[in-house]
């Protein structure tokens, strides 16, 4: 299944759950106007294609005593498969780092990490990223603050 297969009703659906994912079944067919049933398998047929991956509650950052967002950026020392893939285990595991992306640029891998403050983050750093393997050089950005952050995506308008 992809985009072009996505009818209004469908589209209706990801915006509604991708507003509210704890919509009742009831109330979310009330929204699209089709019975509970056909909805309950419309949903179905959409996490089945892949397109709603998964449900989950958003948490506040600062109300959890993370009080620190940064950004880093990591270049590596030598493109080997084996070093890289070492390094992006390791990453990935680490709790702090809420995001991982291989970009384009001057540097490897941007980081968003989340922490409680700069001592926090500075212990970050220093114990568990300089240390890794295979790090040439990191640049660290500190989030003062966060203008806009959304979880939701651009859906076609479809008529």
């Amino acid at each position: 299944m992809n985009n072009l297969e996505l009818d209004r009703t469908d589209i209706a659906i990801l915006r509604a759950l991708q507003s509210n994912g704890r919509l009742s079944n009831v109330d979310l067919a009330d929204q699209v106007h089709l019975s509970p049933p056909a909805t309950l398998t419309r949903v179905r047929r959409l996490e089945q294609a892949g397109f709603i991956e998964g449900y989950c509650a958003l948490l506040s950052r600062e109300k959890l005593g993370h009080d620190n967002l940064a950004l880093i950026e990591i270049a590596l020392e030598l493109h080997q498969h084996e070093r890289i893939a070492e390094v992006l285990s390791q990453l990935v595991q680490m709790p702090e780092v809420m995001e991982c992306y291989h970009v384009t640029g001057e540097y490897d891998y941007m980081l968003k990490v989340s922490v409680a403050n700069t001592r926090a983050l500075d212990g970050f750093i220093s114990s568990r990223l300089i240390p890794l393997p295979g790090i040439a050089r990191i640049h660290t950005s500190i989030v003062l603050k966060e203008l806009k952050a959304t979880t939701q995506i651009q859906l076609p308008d479809i008529t």
